[in-house]
């Protein structure tokens, strides 16, 4: 299998935005250009009377009309379905034959888009029926910083928020999160990882990423956030020293806060075999009231009803370079981002009807 062409981070192609089932321009005209059955405006026979230009909307309450349309929807259903298959061999041809970009850091912006965001997007809309608030506080160009709170045992508020500024964006931004070493070290997950956007949370990363104009997302509670005890649910843990504030306020980005509801009881977590997590090389062992003792069946996340907010941007751009290096004014910005988060997950906990509804 070839290898795919590697661009530079900064290429205006790899930063190209496509709306979730988008395809690049020339496959596009590939795909307009297969055979089919065409239809075409037709020329009345001599000495025959066809239909009036406009009339085609009220021959369709009559008998011949609906079987017209009958017919025309089963053509256009056939053209989809072919448009389809082409689309996903082509796709595939580009895969085989490498022709297709990453960028630095490995991101894979068309394989996200056409493939993991569809395998994530049953589980976002059907499972955890996810419902976004204030997507249009992200800004619509340049970079921007989402901080959110962190939990759910496995992290997958941060997929679910991935798919929610992919899917609902009116720019169709892309997120690209910043992830624990972890991630990077476990097989398989290490390279999907980077195929959607993930790279590892450090300061260097996270700046050039906003500095290219790129969202990024990152969980300051880390592994405290997601691994903490059901009896602790949505009360946020230590945000850090507060290196995001200074890596927003070195590249001058507003810092977005994003509160999620719903990730704290997929996987009630009871207890922690501490050991067996030291044994395994884990932050923790999760104890749920179906993990381990039902198996693989005890993997299977509760179907809770989820909520994501973004609030109000902080802007970071007034401050002056040397801002970054002042500890009281991290201190004061981390604080004011947290007590929003926090804030905001009580008033949508008093607004849940229900956890699962």
């Amino acid at each position: 299998m070839a290898d795919a062409k590697v661009i530079p981070f900064d290429d205006d192609r790899s930063r190209a935005r496509r709306r979730p089932g988008g395809r690049a321009d020339g496959e596009a005209a590939a795909v307009r250009a297969l055979p089919g059955p065409q239809q075409g405006p037709q020329e009345p026979e001599e000495g025959r009377e066809g239909p009036a230009p406009g009339t085609a909307g009220e021959a369709a309450g009559g008998d011949v009309g609906a079987g017209g349309g009958t017919a025309a929807g089963a053509e256009a259903g056939a053209g989809g379905w072919e448009r389809r298959l082409a689309g996903g061999l082509a796709f595939l041809r580009r895969r085989i034959t490498g022709d297709y970009e990453v960028d630095e850091f490995g991101y894979d912006e068309e394989l996200t888009d056409q493939v993991l965001m569809s395998l994530l997007r049953p589980l976002y809309e059907k499972y955890f029926r996810v419902e976004v608030k204030g997507v249009e506080n992200i800004p619509a160009e340049g970079g921007a910083l989402i901080v959110a709170n962190h939990s759910g045992t496995l992290p997958l508020d941060g997929l679910m928020m991935q798919v929610a500024v992919h899917d609902h964006h009116p720019a169709g931004r892309h997120l690209r999160l910043l992830a624990a070493d972890l991630v990077f070290v476990l097989p398989v997950v290490n390279e999907l990882a980077r195929k959607a956007g993930h790279t590892l949370a450090c300061a260097e990363d996270a700046e050039r990423l906003l500095r290219s104009g790129e969202i990024v997302g990152v969980m300051p509670e880390g592994f405290k956030g997601i691994g903490k005890p059901f009896g602790e649910r949505y009360k946020l843990q230590r945000f850090g020293r507060g290196g995001f504030v200074s890596t927003a306020l070195r590249a001058g980005v507003p810092i977005v806060p994003c509160s999620i509801v719903g990730a704290e009881e997929i996987y009630p977590m009871v207890g922690n075999a501490k050991t067996l997590a030291r044994v395994l090389g884990l932050p923790y062992f999760p104890l749920t009231p179906t993990f381990p003792w039902l198996g693989p069946l005890g993997a299977l996340p509760l179907p809770t009803k989820w909520t994501i907010q973004f609030g109000e941007p902080i802007p970071t751009d007034s401050y002056a370079p040397e801002a970054a290096e002042d500890p009281m004014l991290m201190f004061n910005l981390t604080d004011q981002v947290r007590e929003q988060i926090q804030h905001t997950l009580y008033k949508l906990l008093v607004q849940r009807r229900s956890v699962f509804f």
